[in-house]
């Protein structure tokens, strides 16, 4: 037995008990890291599950109620009254075989068809002229009846309308009722009278000759990035103008204005073709730019067409 053993009494040194001892502090200390994080991540593991897990029904939102659901609007059953009120028209009681009775007894089964006596004129069109909601879908339309004689009757269709907006029956006998009057032009806005010979004057008359006869450049007239339709279908030789007014002060001046400067004009003119003279009027938008008037909305004086944006 060697003398350090013997020194020991059979026990392992000093140095190898102290690497025992602190291999086990080790463990313990792992052991406790390996408990938080068992701890750390089962909140965390949780609330992930919770994220992936599906709302449960008794959680999920409330279907919309009735009371917010929306319905489809109801259309307008103009078309649908001219075309009863054409066949009703046409069609006979003595002769129920016709198509335009058969047509009208499949409109409305309910209405019995007129008996007219002796010659009657000839039904040119019917137009529906004025249209009136009124409660539990009903709907009174006011249609007009224009003759080969010219001379033109109005009645009042009743029609209702089916809950989906798309289906309708007349529900009665059309009614002859006085037709509509006519109501009062507005102030027109365009106040100031430009002269006949003036530089946006002859701008106006010089894009709408091009426009109008197809002689000529139209974009040479328009402002950057405006773009216009060519017109179809036209056979106009030349055309005066009869009258030009604009809204703004700047517009009658004698020269260009400033960049920018903007005119709104109302023209009048007198088109001409191989069958004769046509009255037309436009309204239309300039803007001022390098000492020239070009030509930046363009529609027609009812309103009707595209303007701005880009377009003309």
């Amino acid at each position: 037995m060697s003398p350090a053993t013997q020194s020991s009494g059979g026990q392992e040194p000093p140095m190898a008990a102290g690497v025992a001892l602190a291999r086990m502090r080790r463990q313990v200390r792992i052991g406790r890291w390996g408990v938080w994080v068992a701890l750390a991540c089962g909140p965390l593991a949780l609330a992930a599950a919770a994220l992936r897990s599906p709302v449960a029904p008794a959680e999920a939102a409330p279907a919309p109620s009735s009371s917010t659901m929306r319905t489809p609007p109801a259309a307008d059953p103009s078309g649908y009254a001219e075309l009863y009120l054409a066949a009703w028209l046409r069609s006979t009681a003595g002769d129920e075989n016709s198509a335009q009775a058969r047509l009208a007894q499949a409109l409305a089964p309910s209405v019995a068809l007129p008996r007219p006596e002796g010659a009657q004129p000839v039904l040119e069109r019917a137009v529906a002229v004025r249209s009136a909601q009124r409660e539990g879908g009903q709907w009174s339309v006011t249609v007009a009846a224009q003759y080969a004689d010219f001379s033109v009757r109005y009645f009042a269709v009743p029609v209702v309308a089916g809950a989906d907006g798309g289906s309708f029956a007349v529900t009665g006998a059309p009614g002859q009722v006085a037709g509509p009057t006519t109501a009062k032009a507005p102030e027109p806005a365009y106040g100031v009278s430009l002269p006949a010979k003036g530089v946006l004057t002859a701008t106006v008359a010089e894009f709408l000759r091009a426009y109008l006869t197809g002689l000529g450049q139209v974009d040479r007239y328009l402002a950057p990035g405006v773009r216009l339709a060519a017109l179809s279908g036209t056979s106009y030789t030349d055309l005066q103008v009869e009258q030009a007014n604009a809204v703004e002060e700047s517009a009658a001046a004698e020269s260009v204005p400033a960049d920018g400067t903007k005119a709104r004009v109302q023209v009048q003119i007198k088109a001409q073709d191989k069958t004769g003279a046509w009255p037309l009027a436009y309204e239309l938008t300039l803007t001022a730019r390098a000492g020239r008037w070009e030509v930046s909305a363009f529609v027609t004086a009812t309103g009707t067409g595209t303007g701005g944006g880009g377009h003309a």
